[in-house]
């Protein structure tokens, strides 16, 4: 049995398609491929923040459940066994590709995605590719990937401007029943940065900390709980 430990967790409840902000026709054509209404393989590239593995872990979501077996592999924790990992996954409906940046240059990992992605094609499987940089940036040593890869249908992601990570702060807030005003979340951008992945990975512990204290979330709270000045 192939190794599962990254690919066997459960998709989280903040990264679905309703959830999602930023380009909504990137959204809704990854949408379709989740659902299976349509089977073009998708290439996803933007800079970090930009909502690359939400889309793919939504994907995940969304074809599980409607009944069709999806997996979501990040690249970067698998680095130097992908051969081991891949084996049996062309037999899944929709496999989610994050982090090809991560495998760029490593011999072994490129040959061994570049023939799952052909037993994938063969065995029509649908696939999803994430990476920071086009194909033809990425620092392959395998030209034959990058040509498949470069076959892919290419959606560019941008970087969500700073309303755009207030809406994202502010849904995921009220999904925990949290109120985030922009006094809270001004203080925050300036004390803790704009960084998306910092910033959502804060409110599980503001979650837990307004409710142990039983207090709304406000800027002298945030000091409070942050050990911020």
């Amino acid at each position: 049995m192939s190794p599962q430990l990254p690919l066997a967790l459960k998709f989280p409840p903040d990264q679905r398609f309703d959830g999602f902000v930023g380009n909504e026709p990137v959204r809704d054509l990854v949408a379709c491929i989740a659902t299976g209404d349509l089977d073009d393989w998708l290439y996803l590239v933007g800079p970090p923040g930009s909502g690359k593995t939400h889309l793919l872990l939504a994907a995940c979501a969304e074809a599980q459940a409607r009944g069709r077996r999806a997996a979501y592999l990040p690249l970067a924790s698998v680095v130097g066994r992908l051969s081991e990992v891949l084996d049996g996954f062309d037999e899944t409906m929709l496999v989610c590709v994050d982090g090809l940046d991560a495998i760029a240059g490593e011999r072994a990992d490129e040959v061994a995605l570049f023939h799952f992605h052909n037993r994938a094609r063969a065995a029509n499987t649908m696939v999803i590719y994430a990476a920071r940089l086009a194909p033809n940036e990425l620092p392959l040593v395998l030209p034959d990937l990058g040509s498949r890869l470069g076959q892919c249908v290419r959606l560019q992601l941008d970087m969500l401007d700073d309303d755009g990570r207030r809406q994202v702060l502010q849904q995921r807030a009220a999904r925990r029943g949290l109120e985030l005003d922009d006094a809270v979340l001004d203080f925050l951008f300036k004390r803790v940065g704009r960084d998306l992945a910092t910033l959502t990975g804060l409110l599980d512990r503001l979650d837990k900390a307004s409710l142990a204290a039983q207090r709304r979330i406000t800027v002298p709270f945030l000091k409070q709980a942050l050990d911020l000045s």
